[in-house]
């Protein structure tokens, strides 16, 4: 297991490190807003379009096979800007790192399924969250001083060891699982699938809590630095929203496994804190940022291990990768999603109002799951 915990902190390690810092350490390469957005869109475009294909590849060939060359190719790319060093040649490393994660990801969900008795899945997709948020947490911080101490050619560099050492000991000590026997899948089979609700409520879910997640990240420090705060009590507030993330899924796992919670009543709760997290946010000053922080990424915490278990229990082993792929997939609508949404509402009216948005369209979901589950309980 730690080799895939490993895959899931090179591929948040790898989004965060570089695009905190494309901005200001490539002068030559970002020449303009609306280039650095096009470099940041490239990570998460590849992603959006190839997780699906990845994680069905994944299913057919074998889960370990897509994990080692997603892990090569993303050493690969990153080395290419490291030695070249040319403006092209960064939009072509940053594409390439995407593409790749895009292969290495859903694969390693994958494995931590497989890997793991279902009665184990809350645990072990707790753990695996836990040290992909401590990538979100350190890629910023620690990408920063490998930016400052050496560029961005220093920093492509420490990525490409980074990949090359992870697939390496991937290919020694994960365990090859051959795929699985496959049954015949027709389109309409794969269309039923992705739309019952064991699917759609889950991965919903996983897509409004990483919506938020990116909310908080990207407007938090905008909320501070309205009331005031300096870059340090902005981005403590940052860190806050990490580590809770971080600290909680390992413990909503566990509380999974042990029948202390359910899955369809632990997302609708999750949501809830989210929300009143998103709630938080809206009030003024150092109170609702550290608040806000806290109760989002706690939210947060507690939906990304069940939304992962749940999926995990619903799909059959040989159609794992396809599924981890496409929830993955929502995961990313949520990230672009997020931050679109509160930043349109606050184009025109103001950011208190886009934080409200957003918690309006979280608490839909628990709201129905909340009053169906009264209802339940009525006519019994």
């Amino acid at each position: 297991m730690w080799p895939l915990y490993a895959a899931g902190f090179t591929t948040a390690f790898g989004a965060h490190g570089i695009a905190a810092n494309l901005g200001g350490l490539s002068e030559d390469a970002v020449t303009s807003l609306l280039v650095l957005g096009g470099l940041l869109a490239l990570y998460d475009g590849a992603e959006v379009l190839l997780k699906p294909l990845f994680g069905t590849l994944a299913d057919r060939i074998g889960a370990k096979p897509v994990l080692l060359g997603g892990l090569i190719a993303f050493a690969a790319a990153s080395a290419l800007y490291a030695t070249a060093d040319s403006p092209g040649w960064l939009w072509a490393a940053r594409l390439g790192q995407g593409a790749s994660a895009s292969a290495f990801s859903p694969s390693a969900s994958a494995l931590v399924a497989r890997l793991n008795p279902a009665a184990k899945h809350g645990r072990a997709f707790g753990s695996y969250g836990f040290y992909k948020s401590i990538g979100y947490t350190l890629g910023p911080l620690l990408g920063g001083v490998l930016a400052w101490a050496g560029g961005l050619q220093l920093l492509f560099a420490v990525m490409a060891v980074l990949g090359a050492a992870v697939a390496a000991w991937a290919a020694f000590a994960v365990p090859h699982l051959p795929p699985l026997p496959r049954n015949r899948q027709t389109v309409l089979d794969l269309a039923r699938r992705l739309t019952s609700r064991s699917f759609l409520a889950p991965t919903a879910a996983l897509a409004g809590a990483t919506a938020a997640l990116s909310v908080g990240v990207g407007f938090l420090p905008v909320s501070g630095a309205a009331a005031g705060l300096g870059t340090v009590a902005t981005g403590a507030a940052v860190s806050v929203l990490a580590a809770c993330a971080a600290v909680v899924q390992p413990a909503a796992g566990r509380a999974l496994d042990a029948g202390r919670i359910t899955t369809r009543m632990g997302l609708a709760v999750g949501l809830l804190v989210t929300t009143a997290g998103l709630g938080c946010a809206m009030l003024p000053g150092l109170l609702g940022v550290l608040t806000g922080a806290a109760l989002i990424g706690a939210g947060t915490g507690l939906i990304t291990p069940l939304g992962f278990a749940a999926l995990a229990a619903s799909t059959p082993e040989d159609r794992l990768g396809q599924t981890m792929g496409s929830a993955e997939l929502g995961r990313e609508l949520g990230d672009a999603g997020g931050p679109l949404l509160v930043a349109a509402v606050a184009t025109f009216t103001t950011l208190t109002y886009g934080f409200a948005a957003l918690a309006v369209i979280l608490a839909i979901g628990p709201v129905i799951t909340l009053a169906a589950h009264r209802r339940a309980a009525t006519v019994q």
